[in-house]
């Protein structure tokens, strides 16, 4: 049988995901020689390329079980979830030690299996889902800041609260999807303004706070402060190492790049199968395979815009925003860091990085999105089946 008989939604995303997954496997198998050296000192980078395969097949398992789950149920699941959600940050947020240099309040051990997940992204995809919900739910209605307080921006600012202040960049690019889709939902937008202003406030307090007791949050202030120095090119040669070990990459790789598997900057740079690794495919791929990534993602944009535009609702078009355009946006923000547009975020390459929660955790957001266009080709479907039980003159009518 066709393939298409098992799958369903969008054809093109499907096919977009799987070329970037396909492709994940000859980055993150070149980049994962740092972590081989690094790690065990045995230089054997079979077993990451192993541990990354599970972790596509996984998170392929995930994106096919979501997608068949019909998108109207993700209202109640996204209420469900919140409180979930809340305690699992709170869980992280207590552990209070550090994992590979970087703070475990971002992590937390999954039972029995041992694998590591961090708890801030899937409450981003729950978080983006309970957000369509409720404006969904307010759309064409007059809806005061004082009505909309508790039900949306409390749960927005407690869950906030809990991944600012160990990981920033996640916190920004959760806030801003929240704005953007207010914005498309029709949330008043001197409201919005408000909302800014308050999260701005906050932060800066938070900050303040941070650095008069910096017991409280051990060094992630300080590591914003070098990060942001180190892009204005005021960090010491420690802080610039990163920048600097990734704009060689970028100049090695020229136009056509050395060839896969080729980089030599991969033993040099930290975070090269993660963080950094577009830097490497700019090296082994050049700026040829740089652009036709870069290409793919901004052809993803494309697919969740005509999608979002041709939902079945209001709450359909709200959760394709929610959680798929995050995806893109990660993806320019990776990029962008690696090219040294922006200052360092720690943000991964979506679906090529490795990474087992971000792959999991992505792979759900696009089987929400494909739900969503299931129904929709359902729906073109019923009326397809309608047009041929009529006969010729009831369809002639219905045209005219």
């Amino acid at each position: 049988m066709k393939i298409k008989s098992y799958i369903s939604g969008d054809s093109f995303l499907w096919a977009l995901v799987i070329i970037l997954l396909v492709f994940s496997f000859l980055p993150v198998y070149s980049a994962s020689a740092n972590l081989a050296y690094l790690g065990k000192g045995t230089g054997n980078t079979t077993q990451y390329l192993v541990k990354h395969f599970g972790h596509v097949v996984i998170g392929l398992g995930i994106l096919y079980s979501v997608h068949k789950i019909p998108y109207r149920y993700f209202k109640g699941l996204s209420v469900l979830l919140l409180p979930v959600v809340i305690l699992l940050l709170i869980y992280t947020a207590m552990q209070g030690t550090v994992m590979g240099g970087a703070s475990a309040s971002r992590w937390m051990t999954v039972p029995v299996i041992g694998m590591k997940f961090q708890t801030s992204t899937f409450a981003f995809v729950v978080l983006m889902a309970y957000v369509a919900k409720y404006l969904a739910a307010i759309k064409d209605k007059e809806v005061t800041f004082k009505q909309s307080f508790i039900p949306l921006w409390v749960p927005v600012g407690i869950i906030l609260a809990l991944i600012v202040p160990f990981n920033l960049s996640t916190g920004v690019l959760i806030f801003s999807m929240i704005l953007m889709t207010c914005f498309v939902g029709g949330y008043p937008i001197k409201y919005l303004l408000g909302i800014v202003g308050i999260g701005f406030v906050a932060l800066s307090l938070f900050m303040l706070t941070a650095k008069a007791f910096p017991g409280v949050f051990p060094n992630r202030v300080d590591t914003w402060v070098s990060r942001i120095a180190t892009f204005g090119g005021e960090g010491d040669a420690d802080t610039t190492y990163q920048v600097e070990r990734a704009k060689t990459a970028i100049a090695n790789g020229y136009i056509a790049g050395v060839g896969p598997g080729k980089s030599a900057t991969k033993h040099v740079l930290p975070q090269s199968a993660s963080d950094f690794i577009y830097a490497i495919i700019l090296e082994e791929f050049g700026m040829i395979g740089g652009l036709f990534i870069l290409a793919l993602y901004l052809f993803f944009l494309f697919r969740l815009i005509i999608i979002s535009t041709k939902a079945s609702s209001v709450f359909g078009q709200l959760l394709v925003i929610g959680v798929g355009f995050p995806i893109v946006f990660q993806a320019l923000t990776n990029m962008a860091v690696a090219v040294n547009l922006i200052p360092v975020t720690g943000q991964t390459l979506p679906l090529i990085s490795s990474g087992g929660t971000a792959i999991l955790m992505t792979c759900m957001a696009i089987g929400i999105v494909l739900s969503v266009s299931a129904k929709r080709e359902e729906a073109i479907a019923q009326e397809k089946v309608t047009e041929e039980e009529m006969n010729p003159l009831e369809v002639l009518s219905e045209a005219i």
